[in-house]
């Protein structure tokens, strides 16, 4: 039986993220769902509950995310990791033009790819507010 995550990990985790999904950096406030603590090794893969496991991810990144760890980026030979926002840089991985995240390695074009993070709803909403000066 899963355990849930405790109210106070919660909390510190939201708070570790300024309240922004660490794979598409939209911020809570504009989000129409509440965002998820989500397992970046998920439950299935033998992630648990530690505090250097979970993210902040927006209902839309985290459901396209679901337990996957890595994808699949041109060929079915060339495997590439889904971005880690406890290992690794998101500015390394990833920049913003106007709204649009763009990946400028592998494992951000991977990620990209995987969590649909540029989909025309969503682009419209970081597009609106890049131009307002809320995004990212």
């Amino acid at each position: 039986m899963r355990k849930a995550i405790p109210l106070k990990l919660q909390k510190k985790v939201r708070a570790r993220a300024n309240e922004k999904c660490e794979y598409c950096l939209l911020h809570q406030s504009f989000g129409f769902l509440t965002f998820h603590i989500e397992h970046i090794v998920s439950l299935k893969h033998g992630g648990g509950n530690e505090f250097e496991n979970l993210a902040l991810a927006c209902p839309h990144c985290n459901s396209n995310k679901g337990t996957d760890l890595a994808t699949f980026l041109g060929s079915y030979q060339n495997i590439i990791p889904l971005f880690n926002p406890r290992l690794q840089n998101w500015k390394e991985h990833f920049q913003t033009e106007n709204g649009e995240i763009i990946g400028l390695t592998p494992i951000g074009q991977a990620t990209i790819k995987l969590l649909c993070v540029n989909e025309p709803d969503r682009l419209i909403l970081r597009r609106i507010l890049a131009e307002e000066g809320m995004y990212p």
